[in-house]
């Protein structure tokens, strides 16, 4: 994660009541990162915001197990469900949500609150859903003679777009 930054608070603590006493003890994180995440070189993960009584507030960041984050990408986003592909150069506008198993293509713009759903390759700006991944993408051969590419059988649907 060299190179990455982080913006906002990561742990929030509970507002102070009126006799200066915390109401709650819990401490609440802004940024949530899962199990084998890759977070590329150049990344900004920076939590949706608001001010509230003159106060600037955070809302959490949750990504999922096993998203890979391309070099260069700036999210703002609520949510990355598990097992997404996230291309490099892509913006995550705030408050969008990503559901499991998407792909995004390199320079892809969600916009705001923009819901992906589950299973679809997403590109252009302002993004699109292009199709569906299939069935147990990204688990290819790679066999001796065989070309293999991350995410299956994209290599076609991407030259299509270009």
């Amino acid at each position: 994660m060299a190179g990455v930054i982080l913006r906002g608070d990561l742990h929030r603590k509970p507002e102070l009541s009126a006799d200066g006493e915390r109401n709650d003890k819990t401490v609440i994180t802004a940024i949530t990162i899962g199990r084998g995440c890759v977070i590329s070189t150049g990344c900004i993960l920076h939590p949706p915001s608001r001010i509230s009584k003159d106060q600037m507030a955070f809302f959490p960041i949750r990504i999922y197990d096993n998203v890979f984050i391309g070099p260069d990408t700036h999210i703002s986003a609520g949510t990355i469900g598990a097992n997404c592909h996230i291309g490099a150069g892509s913006v995550l506008s705030p408050f969008s949500i990503i559901k499991e198993n998407c792909k995004l293509l390199p320079g892809t713009v969600v916009s705001h609150s923009m819901i992906i759903p589950p299973g679809c390759i997403v590109g252009g700006k302002p993004a699109r859903i292009l199709g569906e991944v299939g069935d147990g993408w990204g688990h290819g051969g790679g066999g001796e003679g065989e070309e293999w590419v991350e995410g299956g059988d994209l290599k076609r649907l991407v030259k299509a777009i270009k």
